[in-house]
């Protein structure tokens, strides 16, 4: 089963000749927890030189839809929830001059402008719990697109490609008013944050900022404006402070029948696009490589995301218990038998010396 999930996307028409190839660099990815780069890799095979895995790299034009059609027949295309964010990977080191991806972009985890590659991720989760990505942009800056742009590019691919969502989430960047009558025109429900100085008003009143309300546990039906009714819920996190949320659905009448119950499972199923993030990070190494060039970046991006996805269809058919097991378990018997052999050691050095003593 696991040798199953490892076949090339593309149908090779014949034999490939190729020393490094998709499986070999996402396994690659998936078992080596601190090193990255073609070096690496090339030690770690020993037969393979790291020019090899270089032109592998520079090679492959792999895209979103090949991510797409790897993972359709896993899913259930109707009636799953899609989110969206971005995250940005962490280069500190390379220069902003040599690389087109390498920018500065906000940070959520350090509030600052940090050196990186942004990326963009819509993550799917199906009605069953499962969870993986189906769409992805590397902000490129010489295309001169908003994050928001992308957004809505990528929702009209899935729609495109037999997705059919029930609903989408993500956080306050992506409730511009160009984003939320986007979805409402496809006839999409949504999970949004919002800024806290965004106008509504409730019942005809002046508008106010969502900051000024009095938001029950149950959340209050509120006019946004320049869009239409929504439900708006406060939640108050221990680091941030208070965050303020809004969900619409296409029947009207279904608004008031929502429920903090509704509102705390879907920000739940939204959560899980943050952990997406980190593990893809951690056991992944989507930020370890160490080329310039942007198809080469873009092919180990890609084998990144892949390889999280290898591990999200494993942990969902119960081969593994969590996406951190292999990495931690690949490396047990090599921490045994390190620690075993060199205490057998110690202990056959004292009954060497007593031996000699004793004669």
């Amino acid at each position: 089963m696991y040798e199953e999930r490892y076949k090339t996307i593309r149908k090779l028409t014949k034999p490939s000749i190729a020393a490094c190839n998709l499986d070999i660099y996402t396994l690659f990815l998936l078992a080596e927890p601190k090193y990255g780069g073609c070096c690496r890799l090339a030690q770690i095979l020993a037969n393979v030189s790291h020019d090899s895995i270089n032109r592998f790299l520079l090679r492959e034009r792999y895209d979103p839809k090949d991510l797409f059609e790897m993972v359709k027949t896993e899913i259930q295309l109707v009636g799953g929830i899609l989110s969206c964010d971005d995250m940005v990977i962490e280069k500190p080191y390379s220069e902003v001059t040599k690389t087109d991806l390498i920018g500065y972009f906000w940070s959520g985890v350090h509030h600052r402008p940090i050196k990186g590659i942004n990326l963009i991720t819509l993550f799917y989760t199906e009605p069953t719990g499962l969870s993986v990505p189906i769409n992805y942009r590397l902000y490129d800056k010489r295309e001169g697109k908003t994050k928001n742009q992308y957004l809505r590019e990528m929702i009209a691919e899935v729609e495109s490609w037999g997705l059919i969502p029930k609903l989408v989430t993500g956080d306050s960047w992506y409730s511009s008013r160009e984003n939320l009558q986007f979805l409402r025109n496809k006839k999409l429900g949504f999970l949004m944050g919002v800024a806290k100085n965004r106008k509504v008003r409730s019942q005809s009143s002046q508008w106010v900022k969502v900051s000024k309300l009095a938001i029950p546990p149950d959340g209050l039906v509120v006019e946004l404006k320049q869009f239409g009714l929504v439900k708006l819920y406060k939640k108050s996190f221990k680091k941030t402070g208070e965050r303020y949320y809004i969900i619409f659905r296409p029947e009207l009448d279904e608004l008031s029948q929502l429920t903090q119950q509704d509102f705390k499972e879907l920000h739940s199923i939204h959560w899980g696009i943050e952990t997406y993030h980190r593990a893809v990070k951690q056991v992944c190494g989507i930020g370890r490589f160490m080329v310039r060039t942007t198809e080469a970046i873009c092919t180990h991006i890609f084998c990144a995301i892949r390889a999280f996805t290898q591990l999200e269809l494993m942990r969902a058919e119960d081969l593994i218990e969590n996406w951190y097991e292999i990495q931690r378990n690949l490396y047990l018997k090599v921490a045994r038998d390190f620690i075993v052999s060199h205490l057998s050691e110690k202990v056959n050095s004292h009954t060497d010396t007593s031996f000699s003593v004793n004669e």
